[in-house]
């Protein structure tokens, strides 16, 4: 490449004062005081799933969590670009794979409990609906519309785990997963324990019935606030690299030049450094003024120019959005009017029933109302599982999705 057009890049490392620290603390084995016991799980069953040396606590999590039937499902869950063929284009598989490598160089650098860090970030995005947020918006209108509750991901994610497949996670896990939001950014991010399952159901809850309750959220341990702040982290360059690949822009430099700068690898380096720099020895999570000033501008520029897009949100509004509303209501008609031959009967009560076998279903039956059975079963599916249920359900429908093909 000619000089003259060589892109510079500007990657700064820890300092040399922080480094020699952290070996020293290394050779010392210095413990942080806030690292996450395996030895302190809490379990709705505490005499099941007990720490050892073959299997410490919250490596049982990430086991459980990977092996959890819907974490298959990640794999053609829209990150943020749907209505693409496009194999390069990120899925939800690989951004929980991404925050869980961030998090976890953060955590070691940290000396926090990584695997606690690996099983919140594979978890956190698991109970996700098909098409991104905007499925999450629309899946959210039809709850409400019949239950007066709200849906999100996040409170559903920790229902998936530990309401519909019964898995006995941690407390320390789910609460983790419960409060990852990466849309709200915080210059600090300082964690606030909670006692017990009971004052975790509580905080659960509420999100179901308080639409602002989500913004309050604030994780339990240390390890969770690294996820959250990583959840972020995974998408803000990504999403730029995404863009450029489905050709809505034509490369970063229509984004301005930030104090971490602007490509995926430099936002990736530099935030990770930063936020080590000014959160080693410390009991909270931080970043520097400059950094989180450079975030919220960074979300900004994303916002304006690659999730505005209008024939995007036309394929939303007009096609999916009435698809959701549609479906919803013919399944719940199933479940009301007994319908063994619906496919929520066929692919999700006798799914869950066949992938609890030695975890118990029956708190899931008898606790989960029609309308509730009708969530859970739409927010497992994939994109492509939707609209082919509904293509299934309703095939002289006027709403269709339109894919970019490969050669478009």
């Amino acid at each position: 490449m000619p000089k003259d057009t060589e892109k510079k890049s500007n990657f700064v490392k820890l300092s040399k004062e922080l480094q020699e620290r952290i070996m020293a603390d290394r050779a010392d084995h210095v413990i942080n005081p806030c690292y996450t016991d395996n030895d302190t799980a809490i379990r709705r069953k505490q005499n099941w799933d007990k720490n050892t040396l073959l299997r410490p606590a919250y490596v049982r999590d990430v086991e459980k969590i990977m092996h959890t039937p819907y974490y298959n499902r990640y794999a053609d869950k829209t990150q943020v670009f749907s209505f693409y063929k496009n194999d390069d284009l990120s899925r939800r598989a690989l951004h929980v794979q991404l925050v869980s490598r961030i998090s976890r160089n953060i955590g070691a650098l940290l000396n926090l409990n990584t695997d606690l860090i690996e099983a919140i970030a594979l978890g956190h995005d698991i109970g996700h609906t098909p098409f991104g947020h905007a499925g999450e918006r629309y899946l959210s209108e039809c709850m409400q519309e019949h239950t007066g509750r709200y849906f999100n991901h996040n409170v559903h994610s920790v229902r998936a785990l530990d309401d519909i497949m019964n898995r006995n996670i941690s407390l320390q896990t789910l609460d983790g997963i419960l409060c990852h939001n990466g849309e709200f950014a915080m210059k600090e991010y300082r964690p606030v324990p909670i006692e017990d399952f009971d004052s975790f159901d509580k905080k659960v809850e509420e999100c179901y019935v308080d639409e602002s309750a989500i913004e309050r959220l604030l994780p339990y341990t240390l390890e969770a606030c690294v996820v959250r702040v990583c959840d972020m982290i995974a998408y803000l360059g990504k999403d730029r690299q995404d863009a450029v690949r489905a050709n809505l822009i034509k490369d970063d430099s229509v984004f301005e030049e930030q104090a971490f700068g602007r490509s995926n690898p430099e936002i990736i380096n530099n935030l990770i450094v930063n936020i080590v720099e000014n959160s080693y020895g410390k009991d909270y999570i931080a970043m520097d003024d400059e950094y989180y000033k450079a975030i919220k501008a960074t979300k900004k520029e994303n916002f304006e120019k690659i999730y505005v897009n209008e024939n995007r949100e036309n394929n939303y509004q007009n096609d999916i959005r009435p698809m959701f509303h549609e479906m919803f209501d013919k399944l719940l008609k199933d479940v009301k009017d007994g319908n063994k031959e619906s496919m929520i009967y066929k692919h999700h009560i006798e799914y869950v029933r066949e992938n609890t076998i030695g975890y118990g279903c029956d708190k899931y039956f008898d606790t989960t109302t029609d309308e509730q059975m009708v969530v859970d079963y739409i927010a497992s599916m994939t994109d492509d599982y939707f609209v082919d249920l509904y293509e299934y359900m309703f095939p002289k429908s006027p709403y269709k999705v339109q894919y970019i093909s490969y050669f478009a």
